[in-house]
């Protein structure tokens, strides 16, 4: 049975109303939750970007969740300063804390002035981020010269159990390829036979550990808001690489995505005011073998999307 669980879009809510929404979700009983790490959101319109890991602290401190994060080191992120918070919050809250580790997007890397590097770069520079975080959490003094830069460095308090590195990916190929050095998978929505591919892909390459399906999904009383809150949200994300990786701005966002309309949004989120519909497409993804579901209902309110769920989908899922 697959545990579901709460997504928090820093892109989109206020970190301060965040706080309550995943308060809110662990009373509706939701099974755990995980954010989003943004310095800037995708669309004007979603309007936040708050700082995803002063409110993982406040997050894991309020409730008894297990909370996970989707980052990436290797620009603005240094990996030793990464590891050093990595470790932080798995030594407060022993257990309770992940963090996916993908190769980011130019929207929130172009920042320190540096060169977006080509994907292929990006990867590898992921990888070198991931050895030397995962050296950094096992308590060693660690030297690197490649992609990234180490002289010298440790990390003082440590975790046990060591929070787990879990790998991101969208393509079959990535899947395969984060194999190698992830603790679990996580990826999105797709269409099934893509998800199918990319699980076996996984498995298939040594992959070990839990897999997490994160959901986009739109709900509303009635089916005209459900869609209209899905275009206004969601229009901006619903592009393929390299459009989403390469876009440095969020205005470059908004200009592409002026002209989108709900046929192609339907693509990316599952949109119906009918919880029965969403039951439906859930237990399909369950079916799929993924071990978590993380629901992101993408408007900026939350409260009644949490409590329908709670009394309607949840308990039938379970």
């Amino acid at each position: 049975m697959s545990r579901i669980g709460f997504h928090a879009s820093h892109e989109q809510i206020s970190p301060r109303q965040l706080l309550t929404d995943v308060q809110h979700a662990e009373r509706a009983g939701f099974d755990m939750a995980m954010c989003s790490d943004h310095l800037y959101p995708w669309s004007a319109r979603q309007g936040h970007s708050g700082y995803a890991w002063s409110w993982l602290g406040a997050a894991l401190a309020t409730t008894d969740l297990t909370l996970g994060c989707v980052s990436a080191p290797g620009q603005r992120y240094h990996p030793v300063v990464h590891a050093q918070r990595i470790a932080t919050l798995g030594q407060m809250f022993p257990g309770r804390f992940w963090v996916a580790l993908g190769s980011g997007e130019n929207i929130n890397e172009h920042v320190t002035g540096e060169v977006w590097p080509r994907k292929e770069i990006r990867t590898r520079r992921l990888e070198e981020s991931v050895e030397v975080i995962r050296r950094l959490l096992a308590g060693e003094e660690v030297s690197h010269d490649g992609l990234v830069g180490v002289d010298r460095a440790r990390i003082w308090e440590t975790a046990d159990p060591a929070p787990l590195l879990v790998g991101p990916a969208v393509s079959v190929g990535s899947a395969a390829r984060v194999a190698a050095w992830a603790d679990g998978l996580v990826t999105i929505n797709q269409p099934v036979e893509t998800l199918r591919e990319l699980l076996a892909a996984y498995r298939d390459a040594g992959g070990r550990g839990r897999t997490s399906l994160q959901i986009h999904l739109s709900w509303a009383p009635t089916q005209e808001e459900a869609e209209r809150i899905a275009v206004d949200q969601w229009r901006s994300n619903v592009f393929s690489e390299p459009v989403n990786w390469d876009t440095a701005t969020t205005e470059g966002f908004d200009v592409a995505s002026e002209h989108v309309g709900l046929d192609v949004v339907r693509e990316s989120v599952r949109i119906s005011h009918d919880l029965g519909r969403h039951r439906e497409w859930l237990a399909e993804y369950a079916d799929l073998g993924f071990d978590d579901l993380y629901l992101h209902h993408v408007g900026q309110e939350q409260e009644a999307f949490i409590d329908a769920f709670s009394e309607e989908v949840l308990p039938a899922l379970r």
